[in-house]
């Protein structure tokens, strides 16, 4: 298959929908398809790899390329619709103008078109609604899926009279995560956190968070913090830590890759995810499979492989979430029950299960659009 998919934003820039979409078209590469990553985001000096599947980066054109850029949408349409691909896959977010217009002219011209939600809309609804009168996506042959149930049952609202709208998950190899404990005392508490370091995830509530544990946990207890990632928030994650004196025990190391981050999750006690709005929690649920309890809202994607009190601790708001960062500092016995829990090394998706839905997806696609539905291929594991 020549497979086209369309995200405002990739590798380099860090998140989770630029790792999946990454990891997915590798993969797809790699089965033997024909795949395209048409993107808005630029490089920014790395250049793509050869023996892989080949970017467009269509701002990289205008004289000031960023992955937001009113051209954009215009573009990246142009190269879809001359690309000559059998099915057309668009990841949005919120903020995705390149995938909401490629969406819209994909469809429109009879390409199989596939649209996956990785975003919570949330307090968007209102717009997403208004765009959807204006525009019709729910008119159009679009099979539409969200990351997780939350994300998917979002989409529904909008699209109401779009058919059926579901879940696609991120993929993961759970045995790579799957570690081996390092030894540790029960008065040392690694705290962890992984994520974009942008205003949505959080990060500065976080480090709020943290300092308010730390005065609560008897002095007994060395607690230290690492949170992996980079992003726009990283200078004031950093000013903030050397202003209230959290050097000494918080860390930003910045970006890391999976073998580091794997290796950190070896030693860590607890897993915080601080972000109201998550679709999934790729980060959390790697950290999940590697044994560690995780820490986040309810309502969320996390919630749904995380168990309230079996492998973890759900939270309403950020005052409940500090409180349960001081239980799990102060009871160790607590640790250890959600850390060891039978069934906490599990993991509701995988890659092999992951690619047999994307498949999935685009036969259904090629149906709604009248064509033949593509050969299926056998999926590597």
């Amino acid at each position: 298959m020549r497979i086209a998919h369309v995200t405002d934003f990739y590798l380099p820039r860090l998140g989770g929908i630029e790792m999946h979409v990454s990891d997915l078209a590798r993969r797809q590469y790699a089965m033997g398809h024909d795949v395209t990553v048409v993107t808005s985001s630029p490089g920014e000096g790395h250049p793509d790899p050869v023996d892989a599947p080949s970017v467009v980066r269509v701002t990289e054109r205008f004289r000031r390329p960023r992955a937001i850029h009113p051209r954009a949408p215009f573009a990246g349409a142009e190269v879809l619709l001359d690309g000559d691909f059998d099915v057309v896959h668009v990841h949005a977010g919120v903020g995705s103008p390149l995938a909401f217009w490629a969406a819209l002219r994909c469809s429109r011209a009879g390409i199989p078109t596939v649209v996956t939600v990785h975003s919570l809309w949330a307090w968007a609804h209102p717009i997403f609604r208004t765009l959807n009168a204006i525009a019709g996506f729910s008119r159009q042959p679009i099979r539409w899926t969200g990351v997780s149930e939350a994300a998917a049952e979002q989409v529904r609202r909008v699209v109401r009279s779009g058919g059926v709208v579901t879940v696609l998950p991120n993929g993961i190899d759970p045995e790579r995560w799957d570690v081996v404990p390092a030894p540790r005392s029960a008065d040392d508490v690694l705290l962890v956190g992984v994520m974009r370091l942008a205003v949505r995830k959080r990060p500065k509530q976080l480090l709020k968070m943290l300092r308010a544990a730390r005065l609560a946990v008897p002095a007994g207890v060395r607690m230290t913090a690492v949170i992996v990632g980079d992003g726009p928030a990283r200078p004031a994650l950093e000013r903030y830590v050397r202003r209230h004196a959290m050097t000494d025990w918080v860390s930003l190391p910045g970006r890391q890759d999976r073998d580091q981050i794997r290796d950190l999750y070896r030693r860590a006690d607890v897993f915080v995810a601080p972000a109201d709005l998550e679709s999934f929690g790729i980060a959390a649920l790697e950290a999940h499979c590697a044994g560690v309890p995780v820490v986040a809202k309810a309502g969320n994607g996390i919630a749904e492989f995380v168990r309230d009190g079996r492998d973890g601790l759900l939270v309403t708001d950020d005052e409940a979430m500090t409180q349960a960062l001081i239980r799990l500092c102060t009871q160790p016995l607590l640790r250890r029950a959600l850390a060891g829990h039978a069934e906490a090394r599990t993991s509701p998706v995988s890659w092999t299960s992951t690619l047999e839905l994307t498949q999935a997806a685009y036969d259904e696609a090629a149906v709604l659009v009248g064509r033949a539905v593509a050969r299926p291929v056998e999926v590597a594991s």
